[in-house]
């Protein structure tokens, strides 16, 4: 989507609006590429007018491979395909961050099984890793569908898969709510071999119950979020690996912030940040998986992988915008305990 962003003030009283790309899934793929430096591609579509040029532009400047976007014919006035718009506040002490989505109809959304050629990404190019979520799969009954079918076809090749569960309330609302969210989630995780999401997540998405969690979140309950894990990897025992963020929101501005992971019986937690000042929280989580992604593949063990994921969203917080600004060297010094002082 094309985020348009009031910088400190209100959507309902701005004048004028930074633009940034951002959306859950593509935000994983572009910290891969221009954090941590991997080969990423991604997978959408756009109405093709000059604002879906300006997401490619975005794109093209995050280093991420253009060539699997399907560019669909508009109709001049948006009525058959648009391009997805996400008005966002980034929210400030005790005023919450507010997201007004403005996406129906979008390009994104009317994929249809059959358009992408899955086969040739995670067979011929031999694509290592695939990552999507459920916020990609709440847009149209086709997207849901779409998901389905790329999860599968990268299982049969061997790619691994991961899976942000992503709850939005807003995007399940008008199609089944609760119910259609489980409904979909439930029948995707068959597939996933990595799934991300917190304590909301779990229970929205796949219906499992999650006690001693304070609903302000003012408080880090690992043994809860052991527990909803627990119960997940029983449910669905394709699952490689699990993790989630541990977020305790004092303000808007000021969380305490951590991670934990589990793989094959253990369970690591990452370092804590206990009062982590924070400038625009958006992508804070996407940013976590993708550092959690890189993790895996570079470093190949589950405190790493927690370590380098908690370190790229506490650091991808510090920045306006959805997109992480920070380097490897940034986050690698974090992971080692390094603090604030001046870079000379």
């Amino acid at each position: 989507m094309l985020r348009l962003d009031p910088g400190e003030g209100r959507v309902r009283t701005a004048r004028h609006f930074r633009a940034w790309e951002g959306g859950g899934e593509y935000n994983v793929t572009r910290g891969l590429r221009r954090c941590f430096g991997l080969n990423t591609a991604v997978v959408t579509a756009f109405a093709d007018n000059d604002v879906g040029r300006l997401l490619e532009d975005f794109i093209l400047q995050g280093g991420v491979d253009t060539r699997f976007i399907k560019w669909m014919p508009y109709d001049g006035i948006g009525r058959e395909v648009r391009n997805g718009l996400n008005f966002t506040e980034r929210g400030f002490g005790i005023r919450g961050a507010v997201g007004v989505p403005d996406r129906a109809n979008s390009a994104a959304s009317q994929l249809k099984p059959g358009d992408i050629d899955w086969d040739y990404i995670f067979g011929e190019l031999g694509s290592r890793w695939f990552h999507t979520g459920g916020i990609y799969a709440a847009l149209s009954e086709s997207a849901a569908e779409v998901t389905l079918e790329a999860v599968q076809a990268a299982q049969k090749h061997g790619t691994v898969v991961s899976y942000d569960l992503n709850y939005r309330p807003s995007l399940w609302k008008s199609i089944g709510g609760q119910d259609k969210a489980q409904a979909v989630n439930r029948e995707i995780a068959k597939y996933v071999d990595v799934m991300i999401g917190n304590e909301e997540d779990f229970t929205a998405c796949l219906g499992f119950e999650v006690e001693g969690v304070d609903e302000n979140l003012k408080e880090l309950p690992v043994e809860a979020f052991k527990s909803m894990i627990g119960q997940a990897t029983k449910a669905f025992p394709n699952f490689k690996a699990t993790a989630t963020t541990l977020r305790g929101v004092k303000t808007a501005t000021v969380n305490d912030w951590g991670a934990i992971a589990w793989s094959g019986g253990e369970f690591c937690l990452s370092r804590s940040y206990p009062e982590l000042e924070i400038m625009d929280r958006v992508g804070g989580g996407d940013s976590f998986a993708s550092g959690f992604i890189y993790g895996m593949l570079a470093k190949g063990d589950l405190q790493s992988a927690v370590e380098f994921g908690a370190a790229h969203g506490a650091l991808a917080m510090t920045t306006p915008g959805d997109t992480s600004m920070a380097s490897l060297p940034e986050v690698e010094k974090i992971v080692k305990g390094g603090g604030a002082r001046v870079v000379r």
